[in-house]
């Protein structure tokens, strides 16, 4: 089992470099994977939990982190696709992807939050179909050389998109959600599931559900990531067997919190039971 740990950029923390600094001291503990959250304005939940206070990019804390890290996996958990255009997230993931030296694994989303939709102009009921498109876009723009595409929301020929990433053919993407649109999407579209907070037994499920949908469409998930994500409350050695006996790569971890000394000592607790450098 690997671990991962979630980064409270969501969570009002005033300066980012304590953010940052929390990453850098997962990676000495021997956590696997950091990963960020992404909202782009405080807005519903959002803000009934910050206020004013500050929920910090998501692609601008990972680029800090990626000069500050040495070999930890960086991820997003998840990007919200509606909030987001394809072509430019290509661009900033595979420049990403190369100043982090590979180590980048791109978390997507639908998104459930149908008050920043509206302020941000996209529309939340067909946000299932403009994400399957969108994830459809960035592997044309990442593994042709001359990209062509006749979609719904897109329509393009022969564009050049440059760099490419460093991961060949692109760094590992995982897909969020836990209902069955979702799922189908991880089945046809995705390298992986990064679900959050479903139990041993509900993992299994559903990932029997994706392996069937996965064979209808011909594809086979040899090297498929399992990521959970959920808090570190209530996890101990018996939960973590059974994550991995249902099938789980990774447990991503995090404290509902902007208490930074209080995120170290879980970080420092939960190492020392459970990582062995």
């Amino acid at each position: 089992m690997r671990f991962g740990f979630t980064l409270p950029n969501n969570f009002g923390v005033t300066d980012p470099h304590e953010v940052v600094g929390l990453g850098i001291e997962a990676e000495q503990l021997g956590f696997d994977s950091l990963w960020v959250n992404h909202h782009v304005i405080n807005v519903g939940y959002v803000h009934d939990r910050l206020g004013q206070a500050p929920y910090h990019d998501a692609l601008v804390i990972l680029t800090w982190l990626a000069a500050k890290t040495g070999d930890i996996t960086l991820g997003t958990s998840v990007l919200v696709m509606p909030y987001l255009h394809p072509m430019i997230l290509a661009k900033e993931i595979s420049t990403l992807d190369h100043l982090s030296g590979g180590r980048l694994t791109l978390g997507l989303g639908v998104g459930s939050l149908p008050e920043e939709n509206l302020i941000l102009g996209s529309d939340y009921d067909s946000r299932g179909e403009y994400s399957n498109e969108f994830i459809e876009v960035l592997l044309r723009l990442w593994t042709q050389n001359e990209a062509s595409f006749d979609g719904q929301h897109w329509q393009f020929q022969a564009v050049v998109t440059s760099p490419k990433p460093l991961q060949q053919p692109h760094p590992p993407i995982v897909i969020g959600g836990n209902r069955p649109p979702a799922l189908r999407r991880v089945a046809r579209l995705g390298d992986g599931w990064h679900p959050m907070g479903v139990s041993p037994s509900g993992v299994a499920e559903r990932l029997r559900f994706i392996h069937d949908e996965a064979e209808a469409v011909g594809r086979t998930n040899t090297s498929f990531l399992v990521q959970v994500r959920r808090d570190f409350d209530g996890v101990d050695a018996e939960l973590i067997k059974a994550y991995e006996e249902a099938g789980v790569t990774d447990l991503v971890l995090s404290c509902n919190t902007g208490d930074i000394q209080l995120i170290s000592e879980t970080l420092n607790s939960f190492a020392a039971s459970y990582i062995q450098l």
